[in-house]
């Protein structure tokens, strides 16, 4: 599909209003001279290495017809064995470009690339990028023709010998072109592309009140034409409504050929609406124009759009986080961008059902590890609220070599530039779990991304996740200003019971200036295997039963959610995820530890608990609800809610009305009868009745 339109005057705008004047009856509609063409459909692929198939001539027509989003390691990245396929595969297609784009700058874009891409457009090479994480553009003008068949061919490996971060990691690295591909035309005077592929725009804010904010533009002007051009750059912000309530225009300036500038114009909104989390996700609209004053003339060339979210945040390390100078405790999930099935290949469609379950759970915080997620998932947070931990995929080692560290240094400023908009980041993460926490070469690198995130962008946090094996005083958690820790407690070691509480007190009494988060904790559940109050599974062995995930987030959570001086907890993970050298809890290939599982379809009992502490929604949940053949007629009944009272029967017989105080309802001395047994629950929540009800067959 093509969408946009070229051109757009300044007559559109009816009344312009000084920047700060009542703008209200001043409405704005962003001009879109941009033209943008999606490129997803009609790829031929072959998963191996052929030689000469960058040439047009090339003969695909035995390859396999594909659609980006696509993945090669689909299946065989989440069947268990470590033995997926990681190597390289080819893509390529044929596509004309509409004559109507001859004169205009084109970019070729890849969202994601899974882990190094080599790009050829009609024989032509382009270059290569390195990290399967980030967007990446390569300009295409001379190159791609208007008018005429054009092939674009993309080598791409998953290989284990990239030598760029990660080097390991628990999860598999799903090769393939696996995000979505965009053809972009624009005038040869317009924001600037190649900015480590960000938007040419960024929205610093500053002296943020409920009264007014500050807004510094700084827009990225580029001239790829052959002569001088005289520019003008114009910003506009406007509400949810098109009014405009903040703009500032310069005065123009002379941009020589093959050169850019960097404009930088301040704004003020008055009577600002914050974004407010949960309670009030705000977005504004900035809007920037860059208009060609040439000889008299006064041309849109160029208009790139951000959305704005007003806000100001802090962590202490005895309260913990703060948005908008209100106290507000941090508790969520970690994501991965895999699912069944589908492996990394996720369409727009997918991520929003993972966000909306996301706030079903009642989640206000989401840490996307280990690398940095499609565009669509920040959105999706900055719509709904919930605050991010963004981070690089630097994860357990580093290799010692100039390479890695400056590879790792750019996954870590294409990170901040392509996101630098989303007010729902807070934190920019450094790295996870790096295991030679101690090594000259890992705490060189770490300081050095430390100093990039003080450097690109000072106003958010930069954080790292440490290993929970390590000391907690660990070289690692000090580069950063503040730390999460990854602890296992009641699972790889330790009790579930206590042992959370104890080891964040020791912490924070022996280190009470330390800002720190609970960045993992978490166990594995098979839906299809249960017991009742079981012990603690080995963590590697084949029995994972489901109630004792229940039992662990139980005691987990009532350890964290008394310790205020913790910024963020986030259980590992939302969603079990392909992890393919693991095999375990019966399930090879997946990493067992999420609340839903792989294929989305079923939620968890642990679910239901974090809905019940964490969600307003009404919540009444029989646990155990799957385990529906019995063996033993001694059972216990366990309810999750946030009703005050429950009432229970067994087959019609009244079990009694419990009160709770902490969502849990036990009925421990239920004995069922041969044959099926049903169980029912009703609770009155907010002045509307519930129910619930299973069926547990005994013998």
């Amino acid at each position: 599909m093509m969408s946009g339109t070229v051109g757009g005057v300044l007559a559109s705008l009816a009344v312009i209003p000084a920047a700060g004047a009542a703008a209200a009856a001043t409405t704005y509609t962003a001009p879109n001279p941009r033209v943008r063409i999606d490129l997803n459909a009609g790829w031929r692929f072959v998963r191996a290495d052929v030689s000469g198939a960058q040439a047009s001539g090339f003969d695909d027509s035995g390859w396999t017809s594909v659609n980006t989003p696509h993945t090669w390691n689909a299946v065989d990245g989440a069947d268990g064995g470590n033995n997926y396929y990681r190597g390289v595969g080819w893509y390529r297609r044929h596509y004309t470009v509409p004559s109507q784009l001859a004169g205009k700058r084109l970019y070729l874009q890849f969202a994601g690339v899974n882990q190094v891409a080599d790009v050829w457009v009609n024989g032509t090479y382009l270059g290569q990028h390195k990290g399967g994480y980030s967007r990446f553009r390569f300009g295409v003008t001379g190159v791609l023709v208007p008018g005429g068949d054009n092939v674009i061919a993309v080598r791409v490996t998953n290989a284990g010998d990239t030598g760029i971060a990660p080097v390991s990691a628990d999860y598999s690295f799903e090769g393939g072109i696996y995000r979505n591909v965009s053809l972009w035309a624009l005038d040869n005077l317009h924001i600037r592309m190649e900015d480590y592929a960000g938007p040419g725009i960024y929205l610093r804010q500053s002296n943020v009140t409920a009264a007014s904010a500050t807004v510094a533009v700084t827009t990225k002007v580029w001239n790829d034409s052959t002569t001088t051009r005289s520019v003008v750059v114009r910003s506009v912000v406007a509400d949810k409504s098109g009014n405009v309530v903040a703009e500032a225009s310069g005065t123009p300036q002379v941009l020589a050929a093959a050169t850019g500038s960097d404009v930088t114009q301040t704004v003020s909104i008055d009577r600002s609406r914050l974004w407010n989390g949960l309670a009030d996700p705000y977005l504004y609209n900035a809007s920037v124009e860059i208009h060609d004053v040439t000889a008299g003339a006064d041309t849109i060339t160029d208009v790139v759009t951000e959305r704005l979210g007003l806000r100001s945040v802090a962590v202490d390390a005895t309260t913990g986080f703060s948005l908008n100078g209100s106290r507000l405790g941090l508790h969520g999930v970690n994501l991965h961008q895999e699912r069944a099935v589908k492996g990394w290949a996720v369409t727009d469609a997918d991520h929003t059902q993972d966000f909306d379950l996301v706030r079903e759970l009642g989640a206000n915080a989401i840490r996307m590890a280990h690398y940095q997620h499609d565009q669509k998932d920040y959105e999706l947070a900055d719509e709904r609220g919930l605050i991010v931990w963004a981070e690089i995929p630097l994860v357990n080692s580093v290799t010692d070599s100039t390479a890695f560290t400056a590879g790792t240094q750019n996954q870590l400023r294409e990170l901040i530039r392509q996101n630098y908009n989303h007010p729902a980041i807070v934190f920019w993460g450094i790295g996870n779990e790096l295991t030679d926490y101690n090594g000259t070469a890992t705490n060189t690198l770490l300081a050095s991304l430390a100093g990039i995130i003080a450097s690109e962008d000072p106003d958010r946090l930069s954080t790292y996740a440490v290993r929970g094996e390590d000391p907690d005083d660990a070289q690692t958690g000090l580069h950063t200003q503040v730390a999460g820790f990854n602890k296992y407690y009641g699972w790889y070691y330790g009790s579930k019971d206590g042992d959370l509480g104890a080891w964040a007190d020791n912490l924070h009494t022996h280190s009470p200036s330390r800002r720190i988060a609970v960045s993992e904790y978490g166990v594995g559940a098979n839906t299809g295997q249960h017991a009742l109050n079981p012990p603690k599974p080995a963590p590697g062995g084949s029995w994972h039963p489901e109630e004792y995930q229940s039992l662990f987030h139980e005691a987990a959570w009532k350890q964290l959610t008394q310790r205020p001086y913790i910024w963020g907890t986030f259980v590992w993970a939302m969603f079990d995820f392909a992890s393919d050298g693991r095999n375990e809890g019966g399930q090879p290939g997946l990493n067992d530890k999420g609340p839903v599982t792989h294929d989305r379809l079923i939620r968890k009992d642990a679910f239901y608990w974090y809905e019940a502490n964490w969600a307003g929604t009404p919540t009444l949940h029989i646990t155990s609800r799957r385990w529906t053949q019995r063996t033993d007629a001694a059972a216990e009944l366990k309810v999750y809610s946030n009703a005050d009272t429950v009432t229970a029967t067994l087959n019609g017989a009244a079990l009694g009305t419990l009160s709770s105080g902490d969502h849990i309802f036990v009925w421990a001395d239920v004995t069922l009868r041969p044959g099926q047994n049903t169980v029912a629950v009703t609770a009155t929540i907010n002045g509307s009745t519930y129910t619930d009800s299973v069926v547990w067959t005994l013998g």
